[in-house]
This record gives structure tokens, sequence and C-alpha cells, in this order.
């Protein structure tokens, strides 16, 4: 209907809006304020939630249907002339109000917990567990809690009150003592469905794996998460260590700030150094993950070691490897961290 007729102005857009307003507020209860809605109305690759408000998509899509009939506009008769060359996707229509939008948000952010949460949504893979198909039996479906922690936390919202932890340690309502906290519940089965997923996805293309090998570890007695059985790259095998840090704790936070990805890349350069004694015997890679955001830099790195996987399923399709490896480590992963989110604050 947007792309059929002018409706700019139609007194009926802004009363759809706020009813889209009142659903995210009520699955999320919350108050939702005009910066946070702004934020859930953009895109999801753009940090938002994708529930797009109609009354800034009814040009985007209008123009983009214009531009698209315009050789038909002139055949027909209803333009005199042939028009100049015109996007015809609707995307392109509807960059300049997105980037409008995401303007105004970041000139409204004065802290640097704002800023890191909305770098941190709008960083690549971040937003994908939203588009993940609720399948049960792969670990996909979220329940009602977890949806409601993972999009608040997602738009910066509150999710509990300053409570003090049964560590001792202050709690803000924001929660972030939570993800950090060494008691949490949850923090060890989620480090090892995380493991477990890496384990596999080399499994499945035919790479055999040891998870926590014995006869490698360091001095310390401490050993990484995986090992492959044969030679990874050049005679070496690939060992690999799983570590998750949160984007917004207070020793990452400055970092994360000016960012995305920030307290990843530390948190992977400090796996690198604990493990470095391991390198003479194979190649080792961190796979760095930053909560509340999947990975963007070191995941990115352990993809392009990762992707001869993809190649030996897919042989010369170039989309194949990175269907293989993200499926797992961002789609499963996704879920299980939104899980494990909800599990720590009401646990």
């Amino acid at each position: 209907m947007l792309r059929c007729s002018t409706s700019v102005s139609n007194p009926a857009l802004p009363e759809f809006d706020k009813l889209l307003r009142l659903a995210v507020e009520r699955i999320t209860n919350s108050s939702l304020t005009d910066t946070q809605w702004l934020q859930a109305s953009l895109p999801i690759k753009d940090g938002g939630l994708g529930v797009t408000s109609v009354s800034s998509l009814a040009l985007p899509a209008f123009l983009a249907s214009a531009a698209g009939t315009a050789l038909l506009q002139t055949v027909v008769g209803i333009r005199k002339e042939t028009p100049d060359l015109l996007p015809l996707k609707q995307s392109s229509w509807d960059r300049p109000g997105i980037e409008k939008v995401q303007a105004s948000i970041e000139s409204g952010l004065s802290t640097p917990l704002q800023r890191a949460a909305f770098n941190a949504a709008r960083s690549r893979h971040s937003g994908n567990w939203l588009l993940a198909r609720p399948i049960t039996s792969c670990g996909l479906k979220l329940d009602d809690e977890a949806v409601r922690v993972a999009a608040k936390t997602r738009l910066g919202l509150k999710l509990c009150v300053p409570h003090q932890c049964r560590c001792g340690s202050e709690v803000d309502s924001y929660g972030r003592h939570s993800l950090v906290c060494k008691r949490a519940p949850g923090r060890t089965v989620r480090h090892h469905h995380l493991n477990d997923v890496i384990a596999r996805s080399l499994a499945s293309a035919g790479v055999p794996v040891s998870k926590e090998p014995s006869g490698l570890s360091r001095s310390d007695g401490k050993r990484p998460d995986g090992l492959t059985l044969i030679p990874w790259r050049a005679g070496r095998s690939l060992i690999w260590d799983v570590t998750v840090s949160c984007t917004t704790a207070d020793s990452y936070l400055e970092a994360s700030s000016r960012e995305a990805g920030a307290a990843s890349e530390l948190a992977a350069s400090n796996k690198v150094v604990k493990y470095a004694e391991l390198s003479s015997q194979g190649e080792f890679v961190p796979i760095a993950v930053g909560v509340p955001r999947l990975p963007r830099p070191n995941q990115q790195r352990c993809c392009s070691v990762l992707e001869p996987v993809g190649q030996v399923i897919g042989g010369d399709d170039p989309g194949c490897s990175s269907i293989f490896v993200f499926i797992p480590t961002d789609f499963r992963c996704g879920a299980t961290f939104q899980f494990g989110f909800a599990a720590r604050w009401f646990r």
C-alpha cells in the first residue's frame, strides 16, 4: 500500500507507529524513550530490532516504486520523457533516513556506557540472534524471558533494580555485573556449549578434534579448549581457546565506547599471551566473544582460518564457507548467549 500511493502525510501512519511502539514496550516490559524507540525502529544490522516505523518507510517505499516503474510510465504515456537512472532498490532510498536517525541517536549518547552499548548493537553479527529461525531441536528457540532480556540489553534499557550480588558486589540497574560474576549460574555451561559448537563445526567437515586435550598444557597445567588431530596448515594442528568478555565491563568500557569489538580484541590478545608457549606445538587461534554482542574482529579472524573447512564442503563456492561457519557460531551461540543472559538475571 505504501508503494502505491503518496501516504507520507496520512494521519493513520503515526497511529500505527504508536501500536508498534506499544507492542515493543509490552514485549520488553518497559517504557521506551523517544531515542530508544528510534533505535528499535532501525534495521537489525544498524543496531535496531527491525521494527521499522511506517512513517519513515512511507516516502522511501513510494519513491522506490516510482523509480522502478519509471520506464513503464513513459511507455504508457504517464511521463513524457525518459527519466534519469535512479536507484531501484528501496534500501537505497532508506539509507539517508537511517543515517539521519543514527546521527540523532549518537548525538544523545552522553556516557561511555551508552556509547559502548550502541556500538555493540550495530556491530557486525550482533543481531543475528534476531534472524535465527526458532527451531527448538537446533537450540535456536528463545523463551519469552530470554527475548525480553536480550531486547532490553540491545536497546540499553534497565533490567533490574540495583542490588547486591551473592558474591558481595553491587549490581547496577543494567545488570552488568552478572555478565562478569564468577559465581553466576550457567557461566561454565555456556562456555562449554560455545566450545562444543566450534568442535562440531570442525568435525562436520571431517576434521577430527579433541576438546581440552591432555598432554597439551601450559607449565601451570591449564589446557586450551581444543586441538585438531590432523595438520591444519603447514603441517601444524589448530589449537583454539574460547574466551567471553563483557563489552560494558568497567575494564573494557572506555575502549568499547570508542570502537566496537575492542573488548574482544583485548581478550584475544590476552589469550595469545597466555598460551604463547604452545605456539611451537601448533597454530593457536583465540576465539573471542564479546557480550552483549557477538564477536566482530576476532570472529572474522577465526573464520578466515576456518575458511578451508567450508571449501572442503562447498568446493569453489565462495559463499559456502561463510554459510558453514557463521550459522553455527552466530545463530546457535547467539541463542546460547541470550539464554545465558536470562539465566543470570533470574536464577
